[in-house]
Formats: structure tokens, sequence, C-alpha cells
């Protein structure tokens, strides 16, 4: 059967077979292990790095720069070699002028002690005016008490119930091990109150998009960024949305906007009644952490502070 005319565009004709097109897996998963963490793509610039950057941690000396150092996993007990002492010094003891030689140390004398108080009381007879006073009568004797044992052995009312269908289950919380690389440490700090603090969109298992949030008290910069625009509701206060960013490979197909979408939708799980952003007016693509106001615009924020460098954009959730 010949494919039917398209009169309204003569150059396309309806063919009856159809294309199979690939499907794509998209997953979100939680940064909270190593091995969720091992999915963080690197930065478009390879000067940055989401892996080690400390910026929105740090108020006053957060870096995004790459830093080879924070990656290697370090055995678990080990630390920084302590500093070096200079040789001056450890060769010379340090004297203190106001410490006494052990050797040459007296007992102290307590004015107060019976032998050495004139005034204490002493003991046995009476003499002087107190000879004169009347003996204390003898108190009758407390009456027994009942036992009160089996009381104390029968259950505690107050104690937490063990099998409590209507409670939740204990959260599960796995911290990073002692060793783990430092950002994923700062990353696992509110995991048994909060929650993760980043998220990862993979496509057929392979990194996409990365997000970075969470509470306002997470983020020393943000707290201090925030400080500038009194005009901003204090109560209550909103999460925080540090970071966002795509590999170069996958960049405008949307899916910078979909993590943030899900991102936005846990928090309101989580509980939060808004959500805040604060890009950087000016900087280049590939320098910021935080997107571009028209970014934001797109994926549902409004302009509450219209600052020439650093606006800040907010979603009601």
């Amino acid at each position: 059967v010949p494919a039917p005319y398209n009169a309204a565009h003569p150059r396309v004709h309806a063919s009856p077979r159809r294309t199979l097109a690939r499907v794509t897996r998209v997953r979100i998963v939680d940064v909270s292990d190593e091995e969720s963490f091992a999915l963080v793509p690197p930065c478009a610039d390879p000067a940055f790095d989401h892996r080690t950057c400390d910026y929105w941690e740090d108020a006053l000396a957060g870096s995004k720069a790459h830093r080879e150092g924070w990656l290697r996993v370090q055995a678990a007990g080990s630390s920084s070699p302590a500093p070096a002492v200079p040789h001056d010094r450890a060769q010379s003891p340090v004297l203190n002028p106001f410490l006494e030689d052990a050797a040459r140390r007296r007992p102290a004398v307590n004015p107060f002690a019976p032998e050495t108080n004139p005034f204490a009381p002493t003991t046995g007879a009476r003499s002087g005016p107190e000879a004169d006073l009347p003996a204390e009568p003898d108190l009758p004797a407390e009456p027994d008490l009942p036992d009160q044992s089996d009381l104390l052995a029968g259950p505690d009312l107050f104690a937490p119930i063990a099998d409590n269908p209507f409670a939740p289950p204990p959260r599960r919380v796995d911290r990073p091990s002692a060793g783990a690389p430092r950002k994923l440490g700062l990353l696992g700090r509110g995991l048994g109150v909060f929650g993760s603090y980043a998220r990862v969109l993979l496509l057929d298992d392979r990194p996409a998009a990365y997000c970075q949030f969470g509470p306002l008290s997470a983020y020393p910069r943000a707290l201090r960024l925030r400080d500038l625009y009194p005009q901003l509701p204090a109560s209550p206060l909103p999460a925080v949305i540090t970071c966002i960013a795509t590999t170069e490979e996958t960049r405008r197909l949307g899916h910078a906007l979909a993590l943030v979408d899900d991102v936005c939708r846990e928090l309101a799980r989580r509980g939060f009644a808004a959500v805040e952003t604060y890009p950087e007016a000016g900087a280049r693509v590939d320098a910021t952490s935080a997107a571009f106001p028209g970014f934001w615009e797109r994926a549902g924020f409004a302009m509450v502070v219209a600052d020439d460098r650093f606006p800040v954009m907010r979603r009601e959730l």
C-alpha cells in the first residue's frame, strides 16, 4: 500500500513503519557513601571539582578548586603529621618560673583543720559555758517503711515501647568511614537527622547532573550572604540549593531542571516551606556552581532580591 500524501507538508509522507527509539534509563541517587560519591561527575572546567569543593561550607576560606589530595582515601586511623617544632625550641626545655620544684614543695597548711584551728569544737566532756546546757533529748526511732521492692521490680510505665506497630522503624544510617574523602564527610554531616546533602542524576548509569542542597545552617557562606538582605523572611528559614551542574555532553537537554525539580519535591517532603539559591551574576558558565537567574526562573523560582552581583532566587514549596 503506497504511503498517503500529506497536503499540508508536501515533503512529508506518513510511513507505515515505526522507528524504534532507544529508551534512556534515568535514575536519581543520593550521595551518602563511597559508592555513590564515586558517581559525582567532574566539573567541565578541570580547575574546579565538586568532589573537593568546600566553597559553601566555609564562609571565608572555602574553595572550588580541584585538590587531588582530597580524593585519596586515607587509611583508617591515620592522621596528618604534627607540625614540626623549631630546632632551638626542641633542644632547650621550657622554663616556667612559676612552677615550683616538686622536691622542694612543702605540704599546704590548712588553717581550718582541728589541730590548727583554735576555734574548732573539742571532743569529750563539755567545759566552760556549755557545761550548764541541758543534754539533747533522745528522738524517737523512725517508723519502719513498707517494703516497696515489688513496685520497683514491676514494669517501667515510662520506658519506650519495644514493639509499636504505629511508630516508624528506626532509621539505619551508614556514615562515611574515618578515612573517607573529606568532601564525603561534609556531605554526610546530616545523614542522621536531615538526610543526604547531594544527588546525582544518572543516564543509563552514567552521571549526567549533580546537585548539592541542604538546610541553611549547613552552609555558612549562604548564611553570610543572606544576612546582607534583611528584607528576606527570617522565619521559617528556607532550604538552599548551592550547586547545580551537568556534564558537558548532557547540557541543554533538561536534565538539570529535572534534578532541581526532584530536589525541591524532596525538600518539601522533608518539611521545608521554601528553597533559595544565590546565583552569581556575570560569572563564566564553567566557573559558577549556582547557575544563572534565567535558569532558576525556568525551574519555577522567582527573584526576590535583584542584586547586581548576588541576586536571591526563591521557590515556595
